[in-house]
């Protein structure tokens, strides 16, 4: 019989399975109210899947009643709905959709992670200043990367801007809503509506494909004949696009019905893709709308308007330039950012917090624009001559 060795009868460490409690996190979701926003960063089912990973969501009561979502779906999934912003606007991380107001801005208690969009074309000094002295840690949703470099705040609300810019100009087109009374798109024996697109990125993209289903003919313009052959290819079908050239540009637009505008220009040297005297030159009753409002625009004569007052008229010719534009969708464009949020919040909360996070997330990082009260954006330092610094760099020294 084989004696046992003398290492069997050696002391040995006994390993005891050891729970790792994740830090839990504080979500506020407040009601947004200004520029008649109506989207909510979060769904109900987006609530449940947070709270039941240890995160708490507080929300202020009313927050998705626009986007179609009762505060007691909500309560139901397990969020905290509240009277009180206060208590909102103390949770850890902060997450609404409009760029913050002054008085948001004041609400802050201090040292948190708040997301929204940041707009910069009409970001104000005081709120920035405001957010900088709360030394909170400001992520734009516009600028946040995935992991394929795609910014899918964008992508998504570009997706649903691009439809619906098609389905406004077709209403705006009718008599009732003082237009020339044409239907976009055609009909056999007449000639079809002419649609002029201004960019050829993902909002332009659906924008032609809800144009072309409807009959409409569709030209577009875009400054890269990569970018045009590339949104030729997508589409499935041959259709004019020429690079911006001022001239053609204007022929066109002089039998133009509907103009899209979804280019952006530089905030701090702004400069229109369509100048004034191209509008002078486009037809009476004819509609503009300019998606790329909210990042200084296309559009000579366009103006930054909000939702709930959006159409003016100026040399004869229809103008929508309302900057949350998919809130006229709200629950489809709800849907579309809880998509986006959702995993991103249990991310964060999975990594222990926002610092954790960025010092690995390079996407994210994209979307910093004030680290711990520091200004990191540099195109807003130039708008309010204040000094930015390297986001890198103050991520090495926490």
């Amino acid at each position: 019989m084989n004696e046992p060795s003398r290492s069997a009868f050696m002391p040995r460490e006994e390993l005891i399975e050891k729970t790792v409690s994740r830090k839990q996190m504080s979500i506020g979701l407040p009601h947004d109210l200004q520029d008649g926003e109506k989207r909510v960063a979060l769904t109900p089912e987006a609530v449940k899947i947070l709270t039941d990973a240890g995160n708490e969501v507080f929300m202020e009561r009313g927050a998705g009643e626009d986007a179609g979502f009762a505060d007691v779906e909500y309560s139901d999934n397990g969020a905290v709905v509240t009277d009180s912003p206060d208590i909102v606007y103390g949770c850890d991380i902060l997450i609404k959709i409009a760029p913050f107001t002054h008085a948001e801005a004041s609400r802050l208690k201090g040292g948190q992670t708040v997301i929204s969009f940041m707009n910069a074309a009409t970001m104000g000094e005081d709120t920035l200043s405001t957010l900088m002295r709360r030394r909170v840690t400001a992520l734009a949703s516009e600028k946040i990367k995935d992991s394929d470099g795609i910014l899918p705040v964008v992508e998504s609300m570009s997706e649903i801007s691009g439809i619906t810019s098609v389905l406004l100009a077709s209403e705006y087109l009718s008599t009732t809503s003082g237009g020339k009374g044409v239907m976009l798109g055609g009909v056999t024996g007449v000639t079809p509506t002419e649609v002029i697109i201004i960019g050829a990125n993902t909002a332009g993209e659906y924008a032609a494909r809800a144009a072309l289903g409807l009959g409409a003919i569709v030209r577009v313009f875009d400054t890269s004949v990569h970018r045009l052959r590339n949104f030729q290819n997508l589409l499935g079908q041959r259709l004019y696009t020429s690079t911006f050239h001022p001239q053609v540009l204007q022929k066109a637009l002089k039998s133009a019905d509907v103009l899209i505008g979804a280019l952006s220009t530089d905030i701090l040297m702004p400069w229109f893709y369509v100048t004034e005297d191209m509008v002078q030159g486009m037809k009476q009753g004819s509609v503009i709308i300019d998606l790329s409002i909210d990042t200084g625009g296309c559009v000579e004569t366009a103006e930054p308007r909000a939702v709930k007052d959006p159409i003016y008229e100026k040399h004869g010719v229809i103008h929508y330039s309302a900057w949350n534009l998919p809130s006229r969708v709200p629950k489809t464009a709800s849907i579309a950012l809880s998509n986006v949020f959702r995993p991103l919040m249990q991310e964060i909360a999975d990594a222990g917090g926002i610092i954790p996070m960025l010092r690995f997330n390079n996407g994210l990082r994209n979307g910093v624009y004030i680290f711990n009260g520091i200004l990191t954006n540099e195109v807003l330092g130039q708008k309010f001559g204040i000094l930015s610094k390297d986001l890198n760099l103050l991520l090495a020294a926490f």
